[in-house]
């Protein structure tokens, strides 16, 4: 975690203290001339009053007094304690004593200020420090390491702290119940596939005896229902494999033009047995980053939900284009469309469809997603506004692959 810089506009309520400590100066100093300014008045009118004749002297000697600065005072014997040897001393003055009352007040009132200050940049850096441990907390949980604890006396952050923990433990454990559940399912895929894959092969040779002995529109049957078992048997295995994380995938350019080609052409016979038409347009050169066999393989299941779902006579569309940000590949056909509530889960593992016209486990367009996010792709689907359904895959660009 980064250190955190001083806050320069912690140092504004210090300057307006200050400046409030020079005005409130200035106010008193204003406050102590006038008060020595009447005391001086006063006392120049009690002396015209006991004495009216001297009152041109007593207005030219203040005038002479006036014009003299402190350094002239003194060279001429004016003297600080003159009064002393009357009886009379600088208490006798009340403005005076006012005046240093009122100074020792707003050095006070100052000083209060300053420490109140002191004590709230102390407390502001008390808290900065609190939340940037919690924060520290949060992003070791987030990065997976186990978050330090952190002794501290109570607080207003006590509460929260205890929260943090109780959460990141909670987290902790379901993290670890969500790990073991999916190696549960892992396992459970392969023993399943592996349950299937021994009666299922001594029942392929048993047919291949049989078509051989006597083939009819039984064995033609039986052969169908288990090709398809066969393939559910690989599908599982597959799965299991990509949810151990143990397949591997090339990461080599894959020019789109090929891989829809091979696509199609692996499933021209399909294709042909249901009536319908794939077609392929060249649209130039366009490329991603990834595997070709194991895109291939996800591409011809969206082909075969798209065949499964179209018309005798209708034409299935893969098209394709690429720009600067991804390579797209759209697959159009011409069939009922999905129902609008299957939408958001059609590429859930084991999902089917309320149109339960088609016999499939929900398994195909799962692997194709799962195979296309492994090499940084992105699929979604949904309706044509003319009639159809589609798929739409986005490889985006993590390398310098060109358009």
């Amino acid at each position: 975690m980064s250190e955190r810089k001083e806050n320069p506009w912690i140092l504004l309520p210090l300057l307006l203290c200050l400046g409030g400590m020079l005005l409130l100066g200035c106010f008193w100093q204003g406050r102590y001339e006038k008060a020595s300014y009447v005391q001086v008045s006063r006392f120049y009118q009690t002396i015209r009053n006991n004495n009216p004749e001297m009152e041109a002297d007593l207005l030219f000697s203040l005038k002479e007094y006036l014009s003299l600065s402190a350094e002239e005072q003194s060279d001429t014997g004016y003297q600080e304690d003159f009064l002393e040897k009357y009886g009379y001393s600088k208490e006798d003055f009340g403005h005076e004593q006012e005046a240093g009352v009122i100074f020792l007040q707003g050095g006070v009132m100052a000083g209060i200020l300053a420490g109140f200050l002191f004590s709230a940049r102390q407390e502001a850096g008390r808290k900065r420090r609190r939340i940037g441990e919690l924060t520290v907390c949060l992003e070791k949980a987030n990065e997976g390491e186990n978050i330090p604890l952190i002794l501290e006396e109570e607080d207003e952050f006590s509460s929260l702290q205890d929260e943090i923990y109780k959460t990141v433990g909670h987290l902790y454990t379901m993290r670890e119940n969500a790990e073991k559940a999916r190696e549960n399912f892992r396992e459970n895929l392969i023993n399943i596939a592996h349950q299937i894959k021994t009666p299922l092969t001594a029942a392929l040779l048993t047919l291949q005896i049989m078509e051989k002995k006597e083939p009819g529109r039984y064995t033609e049957a039986i052969g169908r229902q288990l090709r398809r078992l066969n393939r559910l048997e690989e599908e599982l295995m597959l799965l299991s494999t990509i949810d151990s994380g143990t397949l591997t995938l090339r990461r080599e350019p894959v020019d789109v033009y090929t891989v829809l080609e091979l696509a199609a052409e692996n499933l021209a016979e399909f294709a042909e047995d249901r009536g319908i038409q794939i077609q392929v347009p060249d649209r130039g050169r366009a490329e991603f980053t990834g595997d070709m066999e194991w895109t291939m393989e996800a591409i011809m299941n969206l082909l075969k939900n798209s065949m499964e779902h179209s018309p005798e006579g209708s034409r299935i569309l893969c098209d394709y284009s690429s720009n600067f940000l991804y390579t797209e590949i759209r697959i159009l056909d011409e069939g009922e469309g999905f129902l609008p509530e299957d939408i958001p889960h059609l590429f859930e593992r084991f999902y089917r469809g309320k149109n339960k016209r088609d016999q499939g486990l929900g398994i195909g367009l799962s692997l194709a997603g799962s195979l296309l996010e492994m090499q940084n792709g992105l699929i979604s689907a949904g309706n044509r506004p003319e009639g159809g359904a589609y798929f739409e895959i986005r490889f985006y660009r993590t390398d310098s692959a060109g358009a």
